[in-house]
């Protein structure tokens, strides 16, 4: 589960033990150099993305096997880099190789706006790994025409026809994911997870006849893509030999360096059980690696790759290929793992019904770490808090991992503001809040999301998974309940008490105007006039802020604001409204542990989907004198080995992109592992 960078963010003035002489004595050893100094954070700028660049604070405290170690993970995560493309569309690869081609061989003239628009078209597709919006998921249009395609085609001698050429200009394959109520959800997205004659029912049928260890499920469906083959249906494993076998053999080949250089025991385990997934596509052995992977705890070095998570799937069964290496942010995380230790009060004390609670939450281990490297569904678009593992009973029985990626929201934060504050925020005092507590309370309830949020509550005996019981509407549901969890402690004294904020009022009052300013408002600039709110994430904020606002308008807990034709949120009673996100905290837990799926329904239709599109046309006049675009993402630094007379390691370099561009078209004949057709 992940958390990712919203637009409130952006408005804000805003693993593990390792032998002793291993890890920090480098008196003879060569480590890289990193400028921190006037650090260049802007990479490029295109439509509606912004692309930075991020450091990795803490290499040089690393001795030179963790930083091999390091090394061969971020090796092993781009090696798989093709994989998200092909999952993410069918003829993403195909479409990327020539466009690719084009780029690099084209002489023609390039002062044009037909080739300024293609050059924009393509920085496009390579920050959303495809075709379709990385956030919106609706495909892009391009802004030059198919004629003038054709003549680049022609002229740098460059293929690309049927199917793969006309669907850049027509209306077919809209959505990559489409969740209206009104779709058939399997067949009206355009994600390469499914043949594209399955239906939702096909899908529905085919997984509820396959039967599971109801105490120990695994992930059916995780790591496979569901087709018809002479009218049956069959499943094509994405392993060693199977689907995308090519790319994985170079993932496990990485991996099994980055085994021969583990920190300890449990972490070599670890890496050994994943190497066996990859090579046998076995789900019991998936889950052997996650149990493996939560108990290896005490090394300085950790890791994110896999088939993970499902919010790229209608139905919620296939994982999106991601990558994220990590190295242990020590300061931070020392300062943060006070929610860890303090998780079982959380639960005791939240608003939740009794039968929901745990008796004991297990586990819970979140970390503030500095990220070395990222690929697949992390990148260019990366989240700033990731918590794991998905499935539910490793997470009651093993506990989980809670992670806050410290150098990205760094980046973030010293990427420079947009004035979109100023231009939302009802009045000066709730400027003001935003500007002293809000990136704190930003931070705060990323961490409270992860750790007291998806490892709190519990399923009744009997109900089936939230991916069963919710279908399309459990990421939503479940990624609102972690909000609302954040959201009801972020006004508790505790957080003082613990010595995590200065004053506990002021930051929890922070916190909710930014919610509510971008729940009802600001994430609005995100969407094109006349959309549905399509993403988990916004839908969650969305029918979060929605439904509080609804329960509180007659007592006057929020008011809408008319001022100079412009619309805003003022929050009267922060303490009533946080007994309204305590009942909307309670409801939820409710449909999730009971698995009521119409209740579900009824939250996320009624409050989450539709957009007011007087509103929503104001936001977007409003917004469209930022220059600064909505979306950020960023490039990752390039680890370069340096090798001595013996062909092995001696030390290392860290290397900033020159260019997105230049990365984009690096990774692409370095790591272009799979075939256009798969």
């Amino acid at each position: 589960m992940k958390n990712t960078f919203i637009i409130a963010a952006a408005m804000s003035g805003f693993l593990f033990f390792s032998c002793a002489e291993e890890k920090k004595d480098k008196t003879n050893q060569e480590v890289a150099e990193v400028k921190t100094d006037d650090f260049n954070y802007q990479a490029d700028t295109f439509g509606d993305i912004k692309v930075l660049r991020y450091q990795i604070p803490g290499w040089e405290d690393l001795s030179l096997k963790e930083q091999k170690l390091v090394y061969y993970l971020t090796q092993a995560g781009l090696a798989g880099r093709d994989i998200m493309w092909d999952q993410n569309y069918r003829h993403n690869l195909k479409i990327r190789k020539a466009f690719e081609n084009i780029y690099t061989s084209y002489e023609g003239d390039k002062t044009t706006d037909d080739w300024k628009n293609f050059e924009t078209y393509l920085k496009r597709v390579w920050f959303s790994n495809g075709i379709h919006h990385h956030y919106s998921t609706a495909k892009m249009t391009p802004d030059f025409s198919k004629e003038y395609l054709q003549t680049l085609l022609d002229n740098t001698n460059t293929e690309l026809t049927g199917e793969a050429f006309e669907v850049l200009f027509n209306d077919k394959d809209a959505k990559k994911v489409n969740l209206s109520k009104d779709a058939d959800i399997v067949k009206e997205s355009a994600i390469n997870f499914y043949g594209p004659d399955v239906t939702t029912a096909d899908v529905e049928k085919y997984y509820s006849s396959i039967e599971v260890n109801k105490e120990e499920p695994i992930e059916v469906g995780l790591n496979t893509k569901l087709v018809k083959e002479n009218g049956k249906l069959v499943e094509k494993t994405w392993k060693s030999g199977g689907m995308y076998g090519a790319a994985i053999d170079k993932i496990i080949e990485w991996l099994e360096k980055a085994e021969g250089v583990a920190e300890d025991e449990n972490q070599a385990k670890a890496l050994g059980l994943l190497i066996e997934y990859y090579k046998t596509g076995s789900l019991d052995t998936w889950d052997d690696y996650a149990v493996a992977w939560v108990n290896s705890t005490e090394g300085d070095i950790d890791w994110i790759n896999g088939f993970i998570e499902v919010y790229n799937d209608p139905k919620g069964y296939k994982g999106s290929y991601e990558n994220i290496v990590q190295i242990k942010d020590f300061d931070m995380s020392k300062k943060m793992a006070v929610l860890s230790q303090e998780a079982q009060w959380f639960e005791d004390n939240s608003p939740l019904m009794k039968e929901h609670k745990k008796d004991s939450v297990k586990g819970v281990s979140y970390k503030t770490v500095i990220v070395a490297g990222e690929a697949g569904d992390a990148s260019p678009s990366t989240p700033i808090g990731v918590n794991l593992p998905n499935n539910n009973w490793i997470r009651q029985a093993h506990g989980s991992k809670s992670v806050s990626l410290g150098n990205i929201i760094n980046a973030y934060n010293n990427a420079g503001g947009s004035g979109r504050l100023q231009e939302f925020a009802h009045d000066e005092e709730e400027i003001a809040l935003e500007e002293e507590y809000g990136k704190n309370a930003d931070k705060l309830h990323t961490a409270l999301h992860e750790v007291v949020g998806h490892a709190s509550g519990q399923i009744n005996p009997g109900v089936g998974t939230p991916k069963e019981t919710l279908k399309s509407y459990k990421s939503t549901i479940e990624e609102g309940r972690a909000d609302l969890f954040g959201l009801y402690y972020l006004m508790d004294p505790k957080l003082q008490e613990l010595g995590l904020v200065e004053d506990w009022e002021k930051t929890g009052k922070a916190a909710y105007d930014g919610y509510i300013r971008n729940g009802l408002v600001a994430q609005l600039v995100r969407l094109e006039l006349g959309d549905d709110v399509e993403e988990a994430h916004m839908r969650n904020r969305q029918w979060v802020s929605a439904w509080a606002f609804e329960r509180g308008q007659e007592e006057g807990v929020i008011e809408k604001v008319t001022r100079d034709e412009k619309t805003y949120y003022d929050i009267k009673d922060y303490n009533k409204l946080r007994e309204i996100f305590g009942e909307l905290l309670r409801e939820t837990q409710r449909i999730t542990s009971e698995g009521d799926y119409e209740a579900a329904k009824a939250l996320v239709e009624d409050y989450g989907v539709k957009v007011d599109q007087e509103l929503h046309k104001q936001v977007i006049d409003r917004n469209s004198q930022f220059k600064s675009p909505p979306y950020s993402g960023f490039v990752n630094p390039v680890i370069v080995p340096k090798m001595n007379e013996e062909d092995e390691i001696e030390s290392f370099t860290i290397e900033q992109p020159a260019s997105f561009e230049e990365q984009m078209l690096m990774y692409s004949k370095n790591y272009g592992n799979l075939p256009v057709e798969n």
